[in-house]
């Protein structure tokens, strides 16, 4: 087969795989309640979230939950509706605003309220929100979520909410869009006598009834709504300080009696996390109000400062190495990745649900970075090299933006690889560690968007990367290195590309490292190569690459 006509019949090849691709993977229909969800309304843009009290007693007996969000709020422009969520089978028992009752109308898990009072524009205002249910139970948390209900070895009830993606309003009342959080916030969670309730930021107050006690956690930061969670069961605590960048960071552990000493040794992971993050992501976000980790009747999720832990002390993935590489065994999968969400989910917040890769992405990479600080660069390029095995193509990184959709399961693995491929770009680590550390103080407490976080990065690197965050990020196809080795030469070119794609690539021949700077237009060349030299494409790109020789 000559030349002209194999590199022919490899792009059509290529062609025919992407357009087949395109048939298995037909576009999402999307419907009202997911616009209502996923979008910006009149009724949600027209007020910006202050503050929340959220209350709380949990029956466990009757798996009931009844209470009051009291929700503080600026007026930034006059309406007079006001779009609130809460999902069946939860219902919203009455609002209240300055001592009269609204009326409110509800469409799927939207609540549309009639404010009676002119919402004057630079006012602040307040209004409370009274609902009661049996929440929805988690299918499978956390991925599938809502309230878990269960009782631990002593027959004590053992509680946990999950809710990111389901959403927080499959549980309580609140403005159910990721692009606005509230400043702070209190819980006040009345459970009966002897559980324990452990939520987010700092335990303020417990009071004492007859029955049953009521735990008051305040939060002092911005918090996104699916970060907001109660823990309940027969908790003992434990505590140390972490002498971090920012001075003495509290750290608590909350976990069930029977299991301290087992937390004990396992949670000696928590200060290694917070040495390797503090360096390469910078102080960590929430000193105020503490990092805690909380023993959950599932395997984990990031909640701000109330990280839970469901790995079994163990390390790995519940003692499996999602590398296979066996350095996925050195460390514990849930405290560090978990961990690793409070840099990016809690303080870079996606503003749509459509960029969750930015949370999932940066965490899934955290790992490696994790091995990179307290092991060395090899053994941090065998896991992210590792986990490629797990990356479907399925569809793209980012999902459908305003109807609450996010993009493929890819934007862990695929995700953390092309920020990896990124990173072999910039001249140096501490470049790119400084880049990292940048994107933490530039977005601190803010929700972003996709473009926010690629411009930020192509300023640092000194070069557009649009067309790299385009490949990766917007197709499923794998940009392909082909070459030839012809005479002397080395000819190579980028496919199953992007109009427009081009990024330099380091391969090695014969052991030395050399630069090419391929495009997907036509080929280029490499003069004077040795004779029957071996040619390497670095690793550390995810890429694929194709002999033309061969």
């Amino acid at each position: 087969m000559s030349h002209s006509i194999f590199i022919g019949f490899r792009s059509l090849l290529i062609l025919s795989l992407t357009l087949f691709t395109g048939v298995l993977f037909a576009q999402k229909e999307f419907s009202r309640a997911d616009s209502l969800k996923g979008g910006l309304t009149q009724e949600r843009i027209w007020w910006d979230l202050s503050y929340y009290h959220l209350q709380t007693k949990v029956d466990p007996d009757k798996k009931f939950i009844s209470g009051s969000n009291t929700i503080l709020y600026k007026v930034l422009e006059p309406y007079q509706i006001m779009q609130l969520d809460l999902q069946k089978p939860m219902q919203i028992d009455s609002v209240v605003q300055n001592g009269a009752q609204l009326a409110f109308k509800t469409e799927f898990n939207a609540h549309f309220i009639q404010l009676k009072e002119a919402q004057l524009e630079g006012a602040s205002q307040k209004l409370t929100v009274y609902f009661s249910g049996n929440p929805r139970v988690a299918k499978n948390a956390p991925w599938d979520g809502g309230f878990t209900w269960e009782k631990d070895q002593n027959g004590q009830h053992f509680i946990a909410t999950a809710n990111q993606g389901i959403g927080a309003s499959v549980w309580w009342p609140c403005k159910e869009h990721p692009a606005d959080e509230p400043d702070s916030m209190l819980i006040s969670v009345n459970v009966p006598k002897p559980l324990v309730d452990v939520s987010n930021g700092r335990l303020r107050k417990v009071e004492e009834h007859k029955n049953s006690r009521t735990y008051h956690w305040a939060v002092s930061n911005p918090i996104n709504n699916y970060g907001v969670n109660l823990n309940i069961g027969d908790y003992v605590n434990f505590t140390e300080k972490y002498k971090g960048e920012k001075g003495a960071l509290d750290c608590s552990y909350w976990v069930l009696s029977y299991n301290l000493a087992k937390a004990k040794k396992q949670f000696q992971e928590v200060p290694r996390m917070l040495e390797a993050f503090e360096y390469w992501f910078g102080p960590y976000p929430f000193y105020e109000d503490s990092y805690k980790l909380v023993e959950a009747p599932y395997l984990g999720m990031e909640h701000q400062s109330s990280v839970t832990y469901g790995n079994e002390f163990k390390n790995g993935y519940r003692g499996r190495d999602l590398s296979q590489t066996g350095w996925g065994l050195k460390f514990d999968f849930i405290i560090i990745h978990e961990s690793g969400h409070e840099w990016f989910a809690n303080n870079i917040t996606n503003k749509d649900v459509a960029d969750m890769w930015i949370h999932e992405g940066f965490t899934h990479y955290s790992e490696n970075l994790f091995l990179d600080y307290h092991y060395d660069s090899l053994a941090a390029n065998a896991y992210v090299q590792g986990v490629r095995s797990s990356i479907q193509n399925d569809r793209a990184i980012i999902g459908e933006y305003g109807v609450s959709y996010e993009g493929s399961g890819d934007m862990y693995y695929k995700g953390a690889n092309m920020l990896h491929t990124i990173r072999q770009l910039f001249d140096n680590d501490e470049k790119w560690r400084q880049t990292l550390r940048g994107l933490n103080q530039e977005f601190y407490h803010q929700t972003v968007t996709t473009s926010q976080v690629e411009n930020y990065i192509s300023e640092a690197y000194g070069k557009s990367l649009d067309k790299i965050f385009d490949q990766y990020l917007r197709t499923t196809q794998i940009p392909t290195f082909a070459y030839r080795v012809l005479n002397n030469q080395l000819l190579y070119k980028w496919e199953n590309t992007i109009d427009g794609f081009e990024m330099p690539i380091r391969i090695f021949i014969n052991g030395e490292a050399e630069w090419l700077q391929p495009n997907s237009k036509s080929y280029k060349s490499l003069q004077n190569l040795p004779e029957n030299a071996e040619i390497l494409v670095d690793p550390n790109f995810y890429v694929g690459d194709f002999n033309l020789t061969e």
